[in-house]
């Protein structure tokens, strides 16, 4: 390790490290706009000019040069200073005088740079250049003219999303970022590049002119969009979320997050259940909480009362369910609300065991059944980086474009019998071999035949565990955890024929198998589960309560109350306690921070944020055939856009559907 002295102070710094780094490592700021942490080196803007000796009497750019034994490096000399003047008086030749109508207003680094490292006043009396807006979809705003060409936003295309669409056209001061032929980013990360961007050149076109960042208030959250976990800051203004930013967990999701994470936020204010209604000569009514309560009471369920859990909710609501539940005297609970039925019974089984940073350092990774790039967009760019390091990756179920080299098996499952030779080969001989069993792999029986390749290509050793279950849904893990799971699944509920079915949030379930049920639905849309229910009790959305999700890898995680639910809407877990007062039971709390505490005490790992809960060893085997037949002709998700109830009441991720997936031309007003 080199060391280097830097403003007089020396420092060990790590082999291959910049000067920039070096310099970090130290205390000292350096001022920068192309460079990334996670991108590859431009060395286009310059402003982050140090003096360096041994080396040529000038300012050299700090993120491109190597840090090397007996450097001393000089970071704020008269030279830096004079240099760094220079290069942002440059920057700021054609950038336009719009800071009071831009949306980067507050946040943006070349306001506060110029602010701290900028000369008092321009020498430049030129008249400005222009650039005409390009469009790169529903998403992102552009405003090109404000551009500084720091090229994030084309490295970020091409090095983590692995879609080539962004780039830069002409040279010298004719130079122009667009998306080739001016056609929209078609990928699940594009708007990842409004974060990137130093300037206000590419902003948030849903969020425009919405507000200015001091009026928010900010809030820790967890993304329930999918199974992946995504820490975000929920910012809201009033009772309105009015966006959703991603906070930096190298664990998890780095610091990008999906398009639907981001934009699927209007459809919280959209198609809400703010009321409570009841079915009356087979239409919805309004009513009272008192009406509905007495109603379900009056069904005198008993023990004959089931609880189906959506894919959005979090553990204390299914705790809950599972208290009122288990005092009524019924263990009738369930998560998997679209019928699969594989073996819960050891959730090392059925976990993301190597982790998303471990799946990164696989060479040889067999998907099935999993169109990862809609399922868990960011796992997608996990194994992306593993592709690039070299590893071999094989997919088994019809054919999507991956971003990375894969080799595509065929839709039958029976090829697990028998992997192809090469194939076979490629897992022998890999160090660290990995599977990823999907969502239509689970569905297709392919559960059994997984775990017995884990096993024969030794994918599981000291230090790794290469068998991967990838769920989209964010409550699955918490749910199997918590119990709400059980061999037969929704059939085993159907065949009990309740009189009383909760459905908390679930709105995929068949309700046609539960023709003798009254259907309770505690949830925040007005989507299909509402539209089947007999009593539509308003709840809360993941914004609107504090809450505990555990991700597909196991990981612990909490997010906070944003805002406040509309109207008559309630937290979930007071309606099931008001509920358990109905029916005269006691579920043993009153209070959240008792209900926390009672779900801690009975899953003690779910009181441990943060952390990767310990599942135990990879059984030898799971029930279900291990030579599967049929094929897997379809992946669960049709559209990458509407997968919950929130993103289908959501006008952005409508029009991205439409859009994006389905080529629709985009409706001009005056159309």
């Amino acid at each position: 390790m080199p060391k280097v002295t830097v403003d007089g102070q020396e420092i060990e710094v790590p082999a291959g490290a910049t000067v920039l780094q070096a310099c970090e490592l130290a205390g000292k700021e350096i001022p920068r706009f192309c460079y990334h942490e996670r991108l590859s080196i431009a060395g286009n803007c310059r402003m982050c000019l140090v003096e360096v000796k041994p080396g040529p009497p000038k300012p050299q750019a700090s993120c491109a040069l190597p840090a090397t034994e007996g450097q001393e490096i000089f970071t704020a000399t008269e030279m830096v200073k004079k240099a760094r003047e220079g290069v942002m008086e440059f920057l700021l030749i054609n950038h336009p005088l719009d800071c009071p109508i831009c949306d980067q207003g507050g946040e943006c680094d070349l306001q506060d740079q110029s602010i701290a490292y900028g000369r008092g006043a321009s020498r430049y009396d030129e008249n400005k250049r222009a650039v005409t807006e390009k469009y790169m979809g529903p998403l992102i705003k552009t405003t090109m003219t404000r551009c500084i060409h720091c090229t994030r936003c084309v490295r970020f295309s091409e090095e983590i999303a692995g879609v080539d669409e962004i780039g830069a056209l002409y040279r010298g001061e004719d130079m122009q970022i667009t998306t080739y032929l001016e056609k929209a980013a078609r990928h699940e990360l594009s708007a990842n590049v409004i974060d990137l961007c130093p300037v206000g050149a590419l902003t948030s076109n849903p969020y425009a002119f919405e507000a200015r960042p001091w009026e928010l208030k900010k809030t820790i959250g967890i993304d329930v969009s999918d199974a992946m976990g995504s820490n975000i800051r929920i910012d809201s203004r009033g009772r309105e979320v009015l966006r959703v930013l991603p906070r930096n967990n190298d664990d998890v999701n780095e610091e990008w997050i999906s398009d639907k994470a981001r934009y699927q936020v209007d459809g919280l204010t959209r198609r809400r259940l703010d009321k409570v209604w009841i079915r009356k000569n087979g239409k919805l009514a309004e009513a009272s909480w008192a009406d509905a309560f007495a109603k379900i009471a009056k069904a005198k369920p008993g023990a004959s009362i089931a609880a189906v859990a959506g894919d959005l909710l979090d553990c204390e609501t299914m705790f809950a369910a599972k208290a009122l539940l288990k005092a009524c005297g019924s263990s009738l609970v369930e998560s998997r609300q679209t019928g699969m039925d594989y073996d819960v019974s050891s959730l090392a089984a059925i976990n993301f065991n190597s982790g998303f940073n471990g799946i990164e350092t696989a060479d040889a990774v067999l998907i099935v059944g999993s169109h990862v790039r809609w399922e868990a967009p960011l796992v997608n760019v996990r194994l992306r980086k593993a592709a690039k390091r070299g590893a071999k990756v094989f997919v088994v179920g019809p054919e999507w474009e991956t971003t990375y080299p894969a080799t595509f098996l065929g839709e039958d499952v029976s090829v697990l019998g028998k992997l192809p030779t090469d194939v076979a080969d490629a897992f022998k001989n890999a160090e660290r071999p990995a599977i990823i069993l999907g969502g239509a792999g689970f569905a297709a029986g392919a559960h059994a035949a997984a775990l017995k390749l884990a096993q024969q290509f030794g994918m599981v050793k000291d230090g790794w565990n290469g068998f991967n279950a990838l769920h989209m849904a964010a409550a699955r893990m918490g749910a199997v955890m918590l119990g709400f799971a059980q061999k037969g699944g929704i059939a085993e509920l159907a065949a009990a024929k309740p009189k009383v079915l909760l459905a908390l949030g679930a709105d995929e379930v068949d309700f046609a198998k539960f023709p003798d049920s009254l259907k309770v639905y505690i949830g925040h849309h007005g989507d299909k589960g509402a539209h089947a229910a007999d009593i539509v009790l308003p709840a809360s959305a993941y914004t609107e309560k504090p809450g505990t999700y555990v991700n597909t890898e196991g990981r612990v995680q909490r997010s906070d109350k944003a805002v406040f639910a509309p109207g008559e809407a309630r937290e979930d877990w007071t309606i099931l306690r008001a509920l358990a007062d109905a029916l005269g039971v006691s579920v043993g709390f009153d209070s959240f921070h008792e209900l926390r505490a009672a779900m801690v005490a009975e899953v003690p790992a779910l009181g441990n944020e943060g952390e990767i809960a310990d599942y135990g060893a990879l059984p030898a085997s799971v029930s279900g055939s291990d030579k599967p037949e049929g094929r897997i002709a379809a992946y669960p998700i049709k559209d990458f856009y509407l997968t919950n109830p929130i993103a289908r009441a959501s006008a952005v991720m409508q029009r991205c559907s439409d859009e994006l997936l389905h080529g629709a031309d985009l409706a001009e007003a005056a159309e």
